[in-house]
């Protein structure tokens, strides 16, 4: 998580809690989405070469498009798309203030348990 020293670097006023909060939230979303879009770019990339490479090896009577020019585009693609899931889709289904909402009601929860044993 970042800290307050960070965001200061990046902004140059001192926030309020409650600002720091939603620029830390919008700051964190933003670096996985800048990861996604960068795995994204070097997927294309290098399975670009690759299937440049396997197209200059072809025999004779081979066609372009066989499974095995594939297989790494393919399970890699998968893990791409697992990570654009990841990326994208939590703030689809839960919301993008679950977290922050689960977070503090986990807060709450284990104060009660401190305050039960105290």
């Amino acid at each position: 998580m970042e800290t307050r020293e960070e965001y200061k670097k990046i902004k140059h006023f001192v926030p309020t809690n409650e600002e720091e909060s939603r620029y830390l939230e919008a700051y964190k979303q933003v670096k996985k989405i800048k990861g996604f879009y960068t795995h994204l770019i070097i997927y294309i990339f290098i399975n670009t070469i690759l299937y440049i490479a396997n197209i200059q090896n072809v025999k004779e009577n081979e066609s372009y498009l066989e499974w095995h020019y594939f297989y790494t585009a393919f399970f890699w693609g998968i893990g791409l798309l697992a990570h654009g899931l990841s990326v994208f889709l939590p703030n689809m289904i839960l919301g993008s203030r679950w977290e922050q909402k689960k977070i503090q009601e986990l807060m709450k929860q284990e104060q009660q348990n401190q305050k039960q044993w105290n």
